[in-house]
C-alpha cells in the first residue's frame, strides 16, 4: 500500500512521554480559545512537526547514502512529501512577528507543493486571529512542539497513532456532545470490526467517516493477526471539513498513505461512484449521525444513485436513508457492514414499511444490543447491525439477535467493552447459534409475523450480572425494556407512544 516509512528504531520516546507532549501543548491554548476548539490547532501543528521531521530524516539517510551530495537528497524523489525551505519548521519557528500568518502560509505552501496527497489536510483554522492567538502564545506552542523530534526513529507510527487517538479522545472529552462526530467508542468499533473480519485486499468503506477510526480498525485487525495490511484500499467521507481533515492526518501518522478520504455530505453528494452507479466495497464500518433532520428528503425520493430501495425516510429521521446508502454500496458477492445506530432504528412505526422490506431483502445477518452510554457522552443504548449480501447457507432466511445490554464496564465515568465481552459477543456471533438469555435465531418469517419489528427484547430475553448466565433474573417483557430506553433517551421518546399502541394492538 503506497511507500511505506522506514522504521529504523533508536531510543524513542515513551507512550508516556507523547501524551504528556500533545496534551502539553493543548494546555498552553486555554484562556484563549474554548476547549471544543483545540483540535483545529493542535493537529496541524502536530502534523506539521511530524512532516518536517520526516523530511529532515530522509534527508540525513539520503546525504548518508550519497556520501554527503546535497543536491542528491534534496531531490523530490528522495521524500514522501515535499517541504519547501520557507515553509520549514525551523523557518516558521524563527518568526517573532506575525506568528500566526507565519505558520498559515507555511501550511499552505506545503498543501500546494503536494497538492495530489495534502490538499486540504491542514484544515481551515484562523490562524491569524491575533486576539484569540497572540504571538507570545503561538510562540510558546511552536516551542512546545519543538522539544521533541517527531522522526520516525524516534516517534515510529504506531506510537504516534495511539498518541494522536489519546489526543482525540481527550478533546472529545473535554468538547462535550458535539465530540460525537469524529469520536466513536473505540471498544465498540474493535468489537464491529472483529465482526466482520476484514482481509488483506479488501476495500474498507466508511461514509461518515469522522476522524477516520473505524478505517484505521480494519488495519489494526490485520496487523494483530500479523497479516498483510498494506494493501487494504481505505475510503471515507465526512462533511465536516476539520473532522475530515482530522481524519487525514490521523491515517497519514499511521504510517499510511494510500487511501482516499473525500470531504462532502454522503447523502446529497455521494463521493466514490462508478459511472451511474455507486462503487462497492468489501467491507463497511459506519456510525451514522443520528436521525438528523437537515436532508433533501425531496431528491432522495427520486434517486440518481438508486439507493432508495425501501423507500423515502421521513424528514425527522434519516437514518434509514445512511442504511439504503450502505447496502448499496456493498459489494454483491461478499459485501458486509456493521453499523452502529440508537435503538429506534429496530421498530420505529413510521419506518415500518421500509423495514418489512429491509426483511424480505434478506440482508440483516444479525441484531446486536449493546448496553448504555457507549454513545459518545449519551446514555442510550446502542445497536449494532450486521448485514451481509450473500449471507451463507445456513444463515439465510434467517436474523440472528444478540442480547449484550450487560456486556459493558464502567470505570471513572467511562463506559467500555472489555476483552471478554468482545470475544464472548464474537464466540456467539460466529457460532451462530441459540443461547439462553443471549443469542436467538429467528427466521424471517417469524419477524415479519411481528411486523417486521426488529426490536432485540422480542426475540431474545435479558439475564441480570455480567453476561455469564449466573443470576438469572425474571424474564424482561418489551414494554419494560421500552421504559427503560425512554428513561435514556429524550430523542427515543417521541416514538415510544407509537410502538406502544403498536404492542397493544
Amino acid at each position: 500500500m503506497g511507500k511505506i516509512l522506514k522504521m529504523t528504531r533508536t531510543k524513542t520516546i515513551s507512550q508516556t512521554e507523547l501524551e504528556s507532549y500533545l496534551w502539553g501543548a493543548a494546555t498552553l491554548l486555554r484562556g484563549y480559545i474554548d476547549a471544543g476548539d483545540y483540535k483545529q490547532f493542535i493537529f496541524p501543528m502536530l502534523f506539521y512537526k511530524r512532516l518536517c521531521d520526516v523530511y529532515d530524516e530522509e534527508l540525513a539517510e539520503a546525504l548518508e547514502e550519497s556520501g554527503g551530495d546535497k543536491e542528491y537528497a534534496e531531490l523530490p524523489e528522495q521524500h514522501r512529501f515535499q517541504i519547501p525551505a520557507d515553509a520549514h519548521w525551523t523557518a516558521t519557528r524563527a518568526k517573532v512577528k506575525d506568528v500566526g500568518k507565519a505558520i498559515q502560509d507555511s501550511l499552505r505552501a506545503i498543501e500546494k507543493a503536494n497538492p495530489d496527497t495534502l490538499f486540504g489536510v491542514f484544515g481551515d483554522a484562523q490562524w491569524t486571529n491575533k486576539d484569540r492567538l497572540p504571538d507570545h502564545m503561538l510562540r510558546e506552542l511552536i516551542e512546545n512542539f519543538s522539544s521533541q523530534t517527531l522522526s520516525i526513529a524516534n516517534c515510529p507510527e504506531d506510537e504516534l497513532g495511539i498518541g494522536y487517538e489519546f489526543l482525540i479522545k481527550k478533546f472529545a472529552d473535554d468538547s462535550g456532545h458535539t465530540a460525537a462526530e469524529f469520536y466513536t467508542n473505540r471498544t465498540v468499533v474493535h468489537l464491529m470490526t472483529e465482526m466482520l473480519e476484514p482481509q488483506p485486499g479488501e476495500s474498507i468503506y466508511d461514509p461518515t467517516c469522522g476522524s477516520a477510526g473505524m478505517l484505521l480498525s480494519a488495519v489494526a485487525h490485520l496487523r494483530r493477526q500479523k497479516k498483510e495490511w498494506r494493501n487494504l484500499r481505505l475510503f471515507g467521507q465526512e462533511r465536516n471539513l476539520l473532522t475530515s481533515a482530522i481524519g487525514k492526518m490521523n491515517i497519514f501518522l499511521h504510517g499510511i498513505e494510500d487511501f482516499k478520504v473525500v470531504r462532502g455530505d454522503t447523502l446529497s453528494s455521494p463521493a466514490f461512484t462508478e459511472g451511474d452507479k455507486l462503487m462497492k466495497f468489501n467491507v463497511v464500518l459506519a456510525n451514522p449521525p443520528y436521525s438528523i433532520k437537515q436532508w433533501d428528503r425531496k431528491a432522495w425520493s427520486s434517486d440518481a444513485w438508486g439507493r432508495n430501495i425501501y423507500g423515502t425516510p421521513p424528514q425527522g429521521r434519516a437514518d434509514y436513508a445512511f442504511w439504503q446508502h450502505i447496502i448499496q454500496s456493498m459489494d454483491t458477492k461478499n459485501g458486509r457492514c456493521a453499523i452502529l445506530f440508537p435503538h429506534g432504528v429496530l421498530f420505529r412505526n413510521e419506518e415500518s414499511s421500509m423495514r418489512e422490506k429491509l426483511v424480505e431483502h434478506d440482508v440483516v445477518e444479525c441484531v446486536l444490543g449493546l448496553g448504555p452510554n457507549l454513545f459518545y457522552n449519551s446514555p442510550m443504548e446502542a445497536c449494532v447491525i450486521i448485514c451481509a449480501m450473500n449471507k451463507p447457507a445456513e444463515r439465510k432466511g434467517k436474523v440472528q439477535f444478540i442480547n449484550a445490554v450487560n456486556e459493558v464496564t464502567r470505570e471513572r465515568a467511562q463506559s467500555f467493552l472489555t476483552d471478554d465481552h468482545i470475544k464472548r459477543i464474537v464466540d456467539a456471533y460466529t457460532t451462530f447459534g441459540d443461547e439462553e438469555g443471549f443469542s436467538k435465531i429467528v427466521s424471517n418469517d417469524d419477524i415479519l409475523k411481528q411486523g417486521s419489528n426488529l426490536s432485540i427484547p422480542l426475540y431474545v430475553r435479558t439475564e441480570n450480572g455480567n453476561g455469564n448466565g449466573k443470576d438469572k433474573a425474571e424474564p424482561v417483557d418489551l414494554k419494560k425494556a421500552v421504559a427503560d430506553w425512554q428513561e435514556s433517551s429524550v430523542a427515543l421518546r417521541e416514538s415510544m407512544g407509537e410502538l406502544l399502541d403498536m404492542i397493544e394492538g
